[in-house]
């Protein structure tokens, strides 16, 4: 053991003798363990740590916005309009496929398991 592992574990020990642990937010409840074995293993502690900040990786948020986009179709009566948002759509979907490609998450196990539920959806 180094001499920072060392430390870091005699500080701990004397928080736990102290009570400082004892107050803790879920104290006694089991932990919530986040299935992340889809990503790539490069990849799960950045999106761990985008999860716990509330940020959404750009292939959720495109997700999110091509499903908005296809709910403005239908419900859009100008033509025009209709018009404007197709190619928005065509656009996103277009980024969204460049996106999954440059991660190669469409190679992964999980992806291809899920792959026409993901397609019902979108």
């Amino acid at each position: 053991m180094d001499i920072f592992t060392q430390l870091a574990e005699e500080k701990i020990k004397q928080a736990i003798k102290n009570g400082e642990f004892d107050q803790l937010q879920g104290k006694g409840k089991p932990l919530k363990c986040e299935d992340l074995s889809h990503l790539p293993e490069d990849l799960r502690m950045s999106y761990r740590m985008m999860k716990n900040s509330g940020y959404l990786p750009e292939e959720v948020i495109l997700q999110k916005e091509l499903v908005s986009l296809r709910d403005m179709i239908k419900a859009c009566q100008d033509d025009s309009e209709k018009e404007r948002l197709e190619k928005r759509l065509s656009e996103k979907q277009l980024r969204f496929q460049m996106l999954m490609e440059k991660r190669q998450l469409t190679k992964s196990h999980m992806y291809k398991k899920y792959q026409h539920k993901l397609n019902r959806l979108f």
